[in-house]
């Protein structure tokens, strides 16, 4: 009777359980802990969505339970939202349903597809959930490059070729978390293509959809004539609007696969609050501009981060969107690989970030530092992380930072 739950064993130890207690430890002893680890955006949600719910939860008719797969008006409010951006008609009672939060979506959709033993094709490295959705629930998952190039291309025949049973889904993530990788129309078509031919369902998780960087914003794979014939996609409300407590998320697309989401959340919850519901409508049909401020501020502390850390002697590549930096371990700590080096870090710096290793092996090398805190924190970051290099290339004692 001792022995893990069946789901239990199958997960891998959770990376982050090692570095909590560090900074928990840390911060005990006085430890100003500099915290770049989780992408928990610090920004205030937007003054009309608060007051919108302010006003909706005085209301007691509101306190009462929701739907599960959201009310009309948000689910409307999400189908304009897809017309305006991505030129994409969505029918909201059929092809549109609410989350709570793009995660759970997925988890969700996982639940709803999968019989054990079925394969999905999963980029590694990638947000855990893409994969640990399915192998809760009793999938196996079989990896794919991440970057979204030619090979790409030629692993997905690979896999699909190689893998018994056939795969019944592959999961796609652009902008991606953790390595802020970009895909454009092109890719997103001869994926479609491929998957059509073959029979195999497409999940684009588009939870970073409005934070870009460049002047082209990132396409939605529903854009692609015929997706709609295999694909779902998640989005958040989280990074757009700051709002990553409200729980907020939507999966549009093909209806056979929004029907039987649909079907498990009517077992499973609710749906949210309903003032966060209507809160959340207030959002999405609000001015844009509330958006393209969370986006610039990103942006700043981007820039911020790429050039004091370039100063300290780290080289942080330059994302072209999403809140993170994909950065390779420091030549002279890559011995270490992530979870260790993001434990020195902590230890010695005071700088949390968050091990490559935890989004899938492949991302040992590198760490994933987030855009959660302000441009001084940012650089008092970099003159923390400095010391330590300075340090090592001197080859020094590295002396832990004091409280």
């Amino acid at each position: 009777m001792t022995e893990d739950f069946h789901s239990i064993r199958r997960l891998p130890p959770y990376v982050f359980e090692h570095i909590n207690p560090i900074k928990a430890r840390a911060r005990a002893n006085g430890v100003d802990i500099i915290d770049l680890g989780m992408g928990n955006p610090d920004l205030p949600t937007p003054e009309h969505i608060v007051n919108k719910l302010k006003e909706t939860v005085l209301d007691p008719r509101t306190h009462r339970y929701s739907t599960s797969r959201g009310i009309p008006g948000l689910r409307k409010a999400q189908a304009s939202y897809y017309g305006r951006r991505f030129g994409v008609k969505l029918n909201p009672d059929t092809q549109v349903v609410a989350t709570l939060g793009s995660k759970e979506g997925f988890a969700n959709m996982a639940q709803a597809i999968t019989a054990p033993g079925d394969v999905v094709l999963v980029p590694n490295p990638t947000y855990p959930i893409h994969s640990f959705g399915f192998i809760m629930s009793g999938g196996v998952v079989r990896s794919m490059p991440a970057d979204p190039n030619e090979d790409f291309l030629r692993s997905l025949d690979r896999a699909v070729r190689h893998s018994i049973p056939k795969p019944i889904a592959l999961v796609l993530n652009y902008p991606a978390n953790p390595t802020a990788y970009t895909a454009d129309l092109d890719f997103y078509a001869e994926v479609v293509k491929y998957c059509k031919a073959n029979g195999i369902f497409i999940l684009s998780d588009l939870a970073y959809a409005e934070i870009f960087f460049d002047d082209a914003p990132p396409p939605s794979i529903l854009q692609v004539p015929g997706a709609m014939d295999v694909a779902v996609e998640f989005t958040s409300m989280s990074k757009t609007y700051s709002m990553p407590g409200w729980r907020v998320g939507f999966a549009v697309g093909n209806e056979r696969l929004i029907a039987a989401l649909a079907r498990v959340k009517s077992y499973l919850d609710y749906g949210a609050f309903t003032p966060i519901q209507v809160a959340a409508v207030a959002a999405l049909n609000g001015s844009d501009e509330v958006i393209q401020e969370v986006r610039d501020i990103y942006k700043y502390r981007r820039d911020v981060m790429v050039e004091s850390f370039g100063r300290s002697g780290w080289t942080i590549p330059v994302p072209k969107a999403t809140m993170f930096a994909w950065a390779p371990i420091p030549p002279q700590f890559a011995h270490l690989g992530s979870l260790e080096f993001a434990k020195l870090l902590i230890q010695e710096t005071g700088v949390a970030v968050a091990p490559g290793v935890g989004f899938g092996e492949y991302g040992d090398q590198y760490v994933r530092l987030a855009f959660v805190e302000n441009e001084q924190r940012i650089r008092q970051a970099a003159r923390n992380v400095k010391k330590l290099l300075g340090a090592k290339a001197g080859q020094g004692n590295v002396v832990p930072l004091k409280a």
